[in-house]
C-alpha cells in the first residue's frame, strides 16, 4: 500500500459505461471500467490516444456534454457519496471543493478576459466562504506555493501574460485551492517542454506530501509515471486491461498490450543503431460494444477464445490484475477460467 494511504478507498468506480451517440452511429468510449483509488495514493492511467482515459475521468465528474454523451451504467462513489446520482447543483459543490481537475491545455481552461487572481479567488469564496481579502491572501499564498515569482504583483495579470508552464501551474493552484481529497490531472504536461514537465512533476510530488491528497494522473507516457506513481492502470479500447503496483507492472507486465507499450520506450542500455519498436495495427474504432478482446487484432498471442469472448480483469498475482486469456508466465492459454 502506498505511503500515506489507508485501506478505505477515497474513490470507487464500478462498471462505468459511456456512449456517444449521433444520428448515424454510436461510439462506445468507456465499456465497463472499474477501479479504486486509496487515500494518499498516486494512480497513473496510461494508454494510447483514444483508449478512454480522459472520457472515463470526465464521466465520473459528469463533465461531458449530454447529449451526445450518455453514462449508461455504473457507480462512482467518492467516500460516502454516489456522484452519478447528484444533480448539477450538487455536482458543482463537489468539483473544486472535493475533487480538483487539471486539464491538458491551460489556455483553453483559463478564462482569457478574467485576471488570474480573480480565477484563483473564485473557488475560495464560493466553496470555502472566504471574504474577498481572505481569498486574496490565500490566492497569493497559492501562487507562491506553485513557484510563481512576485505572486502579489501577478494577481492582476491575465492568462496570456503567463508562459505555458506558468499557466499550467496556475491551473494546478486553482485545482488545489480548496484542498480537495482527490486531484485528477489529465495529461497536464503533454504540451510543455521537458524541463517544465520535470518541474511540474516535482511540484506535484511536493504538494502531494504537503497536502496528503489522492492523485489520478492521466498520460500516454509510461516513462512519466515510472518514478511517481504507486499503481498503474493500463487502458485500451475503453477498458482496463491491466492494473498493478508500478514496480510489478514494469518488471512483470502480464497483458500483451502493456508489454508492447513498454517495448516502445527508448532504453538507455540499447545499442546506438537499434530502432525503436512500435505496435503494429490500429486501435479499435469502438463503433460497437466489445464482445471480444479489443487487442486481439494486434496481439501476437491471439487464439480463438480471444476473438469470441471478452476477458474480464482477473487476478494474476497479489494486487496484480490483467484482462487476458493468455498466461504470460506459462506462455500458454489460461486453463483456470
Amino acid at each position: 500500500m502506498p505511503q500515506g494511504a489507508t485501506s478505505r478507498p477515497v474513490l470507487e468506480v464500478s462498471d462505468l459505461q459511456t456512449v456517444f451517440s449521433s444520428r448515424r452511429t454510436k461510439v462506445y468510449a468507456v465499456n465497463g471500467v472499474s477501479f479504486h483509488v486509496s487515500r494518499g495514493e498516486f494512480l497513473g492511467v496510461v494508454g494510447e490516444s483514444g483508449s478512454g482515459k480522459s472520457v472515463t475521468m470526465m464521466s465520473l465528474m459528469k463533465l461531458l456534454p449530454t447529449p451526445p454523451a450518455e453514462i449508461v451504467s455504473g457507480r462512482v462513489r467518492l467516500e460516502d457519496r454516489e456522484l452519478l446520482s447528484l444533480n448539477p447543483h450538487e455536482m458543482r459543490k463537489v468539483r473544486g471543493r472535493e475533487v480538483g481537475f487539471v486539464f491538458q491545455d491551460p489556455m483553453t481552461s483559463l478564462n482569457p478576459v478574467i485576471t488570474v487572481g480573480y480565477q484563483l479567488m473564485e473557488p475560495l469564496r464560493k466553496h470555502l466562504g472566504l471574504s474577498r481579502s481572505e481569498a486574496r491572501m490565500r490566492a497569493i499564498e497559492l501562487l507562491s506555493l506553485i513557484g510563481i515569482p512576485s505572486p502579489h504583483n501577478r494577481m492582476g495579470d491575465y492568462p496570456h501574460q503567463f508562459s505555458g508552464g506558468m499557466r499550467q501551474r496556475v491551473m494546478i493552484a486553482i485545482a488545489l485551492a480548496c484542498k480537495p481529497r482527490l486531484l485528477i490531472a489529465d495529461e497536464p504536461t503533454t504540451a510543455l517542454d521537458v524541463t517544465i514537465q520535470a518541474q511540474i512533476l516535482e511540484l506535484i510530488k511536493t504538494l502531494r506530501q504537503e497536502v496528503g491528497m489522492s492523485i489520478i494522473w492521466i498520460t500516454h507516457d509510461l516513462g512519466v509515471v515510472a518514478g511517481i506513481a504507486d499503481r498503474v492502470m493500463v487502458m485500451y479500447g475503453g477498458l482496463v486491461v491491466e492494473i498493478a503496483a508500478v514496480d510489478d507492472l514494469y518488471a512483470n507486465p502480464r497483458h500483451p498490450y502493456t508489454r508492447a507499450l513498454l517495448e516502445t520506450l527508448p532504453r538507455a542500455d540499447a545499442a546506438g543503431q537499434e530502432r525503436l519498436k512500435s505496435i503494429g495495427g490500429q486501435p479499435p474504432h469502438l463503433t460497437a460494444f466489445p464482445t471480444s478482446c479489443p487487442f486481439a487484432p494486434r496481439c501476437p498471442h491471439v487464439f480463438d477464445r480471444c476473438r469470441s469472448e471478452r476477458p474480464p480483469l482477473m487476478p494474476v498475482s497479489d494486487g496484480h490484475e490483467a484482462a487476458c486469456w493468455w498466461d504470460a508466465t506459462s506462455r500458454r492459454q489460461r486453463d483456470d477460467v
